[in-house]
């Protein structure tokens, strides 16, 4: 299994299929932004998204969206608050903010957001 740190520091990817993003670490999601949609709840299959820790790695669905590469431009991101799976949620020391540029051939370009970046609280 991976961690966030190591595919930062070796620039791994991730995989998008239409609405579907793969990331290639475990992480719990606290929260999304895609395009001005904050997303906070993920327990429905309807609406917003959900996801889905499996054994090496962490599946979200975004709902609304047919397909993330025809939204999400170049010029734009995927941003989440994440907590890796096994770290304490309720420390905001474990609370970290990585965006998700949806690059071409289902690539998944992954990098942390750095404190110059905007991010919606």
């Amino acid at each position: 299994m991976k961690t966030l740190d190591e595919v930062l520091k070796n620039n791994l990817i991730g995989l998008h299929y239409g609405n579907r993003v793969l990331l290639p670490f475990k992480v719990d999601i606290l929260k999304a932004v895609i395009e001005s949609e904050i997303i906070t709840d993920f327990s429905s299959t309807k609406k917003g998204a959900s996801y889905c820790i499996t054994d090496g790695f962490t599946e979200i669905y975004f709902y609304d969206y047919k397909i993330l590469s025809e939204v999400v431009t170049e010029h734009e991101k995927i941003k989440l608050v994440i907590v890796e799976k096994g770290k304490d949620i309720f420390d905001f020391a474990n609370h970290r903010k990585i965006a998700l540029h949806v690059d071409d051939k289902h690539k998944l370009l992954i990098s942390e957001i750095n404190e110059d970046t905007l991010f919606i609280e």
